[in-house]
């Protein structure tokens, strides 16, 4: 499962800085959005989850849960990490509405 999850980690990353080299803000958008997802992944996969542990308060004693037990912080970074990412999204779509009222372009290179 890591392998399939690492090779989907690295197409998203690729097509995330592919999208980045483009001259079409949507592009740059879209690539922000990939490599959001994939870092979002790529925790994930870092964190080492298991297909058979629970959330803490789910368990009911202590030391036979322990051994059993997902780790939160992961999550709690995941969470905060697809947050940001809508921030960062929702400005940078900001922006290029204002610039495409601005200017009436949409591509990089016919700003100078």
């Amino acid at each position: 499962m890591e392998l399939i999850l690492s090779i989907v980690i690295g197409v998203l990353y690729t097509v995330g800085v592919f999208f980045l080299l483009r001259r079409s803000m949507i592009r740059i958008i879209l690539g922000v959005l990939f490599l959001g997802n994939a870092t979002n992944l790529l925790i994930f996969v870092a964190s080492g989850v298991t297909p058979d542990a629970q959330p803490s308060f789910l368990s009911s004693s202590t030391e036979a849960a322990s051994s059993n037990m997902a780790d939160p912080m992961p999550q709690a970074l995941i969470l905060t990490a697809i947050v940001i990412s809508f921030g960062v999204v929702a400005y940078l779509l900001t922006l290029l509405r204002k610039t495409h009222e601005i200017t009436g372009e949409e591509d990089m290179d016919q700003l100078k």
